[in-house]
């Protein structure tokens, strides 16, 4: 029997699947447990430098809302089925790599990660008001400091399902790939962000995250400082060196 989460390493990045396709990959709280031990182990080890997120045939429907029981609508069960902050607070760079329906909860999945690709085939929809509910996982937050207010406001008022033409038109995904090449090029994306520094990345994205929360100059002060801590580090001085020696640089995150 397989597993409806699937954990695969190789070399210095990690793969996350949700594979229970008969679902279509809905989230419940066995996913998020899951998930959680997986994102765990990850930060544990300092070997892993890309996450790639993904699923079979398609990335997430959403939600089973087969758990939002009049006893279960607290607090608790939305905590208990939280994913998107558990691969929004990875310390590493994220790569959502989206192949058909990515609804609700699945969209909210995909915004937590640093980069969203696509196949062709893809399909989007914040839904969450069809069942008259709201984004409850992130969706409001992130979803409109990516695209912006009015075109978030759009998605999740009138929640049409999108083509992956028009994500990338709006900002939603960065790259359109054909489906049978999305696993092979977001692994090519996920070696090429591996093979930089890994200080440098993880200062790079606090930079980016905290710095949308600040005002211009204090951003640009946050971006200073990061930029004078990476020349106190060896990683730095590697790359220096392999850049004047002429030959790729070993980076060890130190």
């Amino acid at each position: 029997m397989e597993k409806d989460i699937v954990y695969r390493r190789e070399g210095s990045q990690a793969t996350i699947t949700l594979n229970n396709p008969a679902s279509g990959n809905i989230i419940n709280t066995d996913t998020v447990a899951a998930v959680a031990d997986i994102c765990a182990e990850i930060s544990e080890d300092d070997s892993i430098r890309a996450v790639i997120i993904t699923g079979k045939d398609h990335f997430s429907k959403g939600t089973d809302r087969r758990q939002f029981s009049q006893e279960e609508a607290g607090q608790d069960i939305l905590e208990r089925l939280s994913i998107a902050s558990l691969i929004g607070n990875l310390e590493r760079p994220t790569i959502a790599a989206i192949a058909g329906d990515a609804f609700g909860q699945g969209l909210e999945i995909a915004l937590a990660c640093d980069i969203r690709m696509c196949a062709d085939n893809a399909r989007f929809s914040m839904d969450h008001a069809v069942f008259g509910d709201i984004p409850w996982d992130g969706g409001t937050q992130r979803l409109a400091r990516l695209v912006g207010r009015g075109v978030a406001l759009q998605m999740i008022l009138c929640p049409e399902i999108i083509d992956a033409a028009e994500a990338y038109r709006i900002g939603l995904v960065g790259r359109i790939v054909p489906a049978m090449e999305l696993m092979k090029e977001a692994a090519a994306a996920a070696r090429e962000i591996a093979a930089k520094g890994p200080i440098a990345l993880r200062y790079v994205r606090e930079a980016i995250y905290k710095g949308m929360d600040l005002t211009l100059a204090q951003g640009l002060r946050l971006e200073a400082d990061l930029y004078f801590l990476l020349h106190t580090t060896r990683d730095r001085a590697e790359g220096i060196t392999a850049f004047r020696e002429k030959r790729i640089p070993h980076f060890t995150g130190s």
